[in-house]
């Protein structure tokens, strides 16, 4: 949306008043609000004010934010928000919003604001010669199926031609605008087809009193004809009695459902056995085990009977804890490790408690150096907000018991040694001094760490 600002100081009045008769509608609007919700009011305190002076000037939204008892920015915000409120002169006579949405667009509306252009003025919002008349593009006036149409003041004027508008121009400027009859300008009543209605054409259809008339005139017609009826048609031939005849399940599927069982239906005399319809009604099929505990193909990408619960393989470049390296998770991984429990010791070399796993270069997760760890908590800090770690390093210092800030905070230098060990690009604990950054966050946050390194965790 455009900027919307209020006209020159050089058109703007001096003061503005109610008259009597706005006064008195102002009163009712501000009634209608609950008690300290009066400021409601002002946006059709505004459209009074618009009525009465053709346009919304500063003073009136100034007096009505006093009237209301609110900042006059608040006024402001309202009047300049809304495009429904005129913030510079318009015509005297008439202001002509010309519909520009889509189905208007499609019906002609650029052949009505090239009129208006001719007519009144070549830009939007400036009257013309006489100050008479003034004209803009609006969105959506809400009656599409009578495109293109114009709104001036609170009437519209639909199914319009550039002839017709330009008539209704020439009498709004001759001051004779309460001659011109609002809504269909081309005969059309409302919103009905234009050649005429096809439908409800007739109020029987919709009036149950001319129904029930209409009703007991074909009544005493039939039985008026009937004696004659009876004279004039030949003896039919006796037919032999028979038992009562079932009524018709041709066209329903056989079911056992209580809706379409003859032996529930009524009046029918047809009684059927429950038994007799059930035998006729198709069965459901029998359970298997073998088909519900066979794969789903689409889901497990496998063409077999399940033997037990599904281990899908994790991703190979997925983070391992070091003491869980090598092994597998799952029932597979408790079944794996009690055989290797169980198994002889094999002649590999042994970790020592210092220097750690000789293979991987890692420290010893039993050396004495190592930062006591905790069970994960229900709520975990975000130890990314340290500069410095990553998604990648907070997964080796969960895998590490480490969760929350102030287990930073409490390493001491031996314990920063032993955890540096673990990372790929050693000595980034003491350069980016995650202690004293972990401090700060356990202490008050993002706030604390603000105050103290003077910029946002990163």
């Amino acid at each position: 949306m455009s900027v919307r600002r209020l006209a020159e100081a050089s058109l703007q009045p001096a003061s503005f008043a109610f008259n009597r008769a706005n006064a008195a509608a102002a009163k009712q609007w501000i009634n209608k609000y609950p008690k300290g919700r009066e400021q409601s009011a002002i946006i059709p305190l505004l459209m009074l004010a618009q009525e009465q002076e053709g346009w919304v000037t500063k003073a009136a939204i100034e007096t009505i934010s006093d009237m209301l008892g609110m900042p006059y920015i608040r006024g402001l915000e309202v009047a300049t928000f809304y495009t429904q409120y005129q913030l510079n002169p318009v015509g005297t006579r008439a202001h002509i919003q010309v519909c520009g949405t889509t189905p208007c667009m499609l019906r002609g509306s650029e052949a009505l604001m090239d009129l208006c252009r001719s007519k009144i003025h070549h830009d939007q919002f400036h009257t013309n010669d006489k100050g008479t008349l003034s004209w803009e593009e609006v969105e959506c006036l809400g009656a599409c199926v009578n495109a293109p149409m114009v709104m001036i003041f609170k009437d519209t004027f639909e199914d319009l031609t550039p002839e017709r508008l330009a008539e209704i121009i020439d009498l709004y400027d001759a001051g004779k605008g309460a001659s011109v009859t609002p809504g269909p300008q081309n005969g059309r009543i409302t919103s009905e087809p234009i050649t005429g209605l096809t439908t409800l054409k007739s109020e029987k259809a919709i009036l149950k009193t001319t129904r029930d008339r209409d009703a007991k005139a074909a009544a005493k017609a039939a039985r008026e004809a009937a004696p004659a009826a009876i004279v004039a048609a030949p003896a039919a031939p006796a037919q032999a009695s028979a038992g009562p005849v079932a009524p018709s399940k041709a066209s329903k599927p056989k079911t056992d459902a209580p809706e379409t069982s003859p032996a529930l239906e009524t009046p029918s005399p047809a009684k059927v056995a429950p038994e007799t319809e059930k035998a006729a009604s198709v069965r459901a099929p029998r359970h298997s085990a073998a088909n519900a505990n066979k794969a789903a193909p689409e889901v497990e990408k496998v063409l077999k009977q399940r033997s037990g619960p599904i281990v899908k393989a994790e991703p190979a470049a997925a983070f391992k804890a070091p003491e869980a390296k090598g092994t597998q998770l799952g029932a597979a991984g408790k079944t794996a490790a009690a055989k290797t429990t169980n198994a002889k010791p094999t002649s590999a070399k042994p970790t020592n408690a210092k220097t750690g796993n000789a293979k991987t270069g890692k420290p010893s997760l039993e050396d004495k150096n190592r930062p006591a760890g905790i069970a994960r908590p229900a709520l975990v800090d975000d130890l990314k907000l340290i500069s410095g770690v990553g998604p990648k390093i907070e997964g080796i210092l969960h895998s590490l018991g480490i969760f929350t800030y102030a287990q930073v905070a409490s390493w001491k230098k031996a314990e920063r040694e032993w955890v540096d060990g673990y990372l790929s690009f050693h000595g980034r604990i003491e350069r980016e001094d995650w202690v004293k950054q972990a401090k700060a966050l356990a202490k008050g946050g993002v706030a604390e760490h603000i105050r103290v390194f003077g910029k946002k965790p990163v």
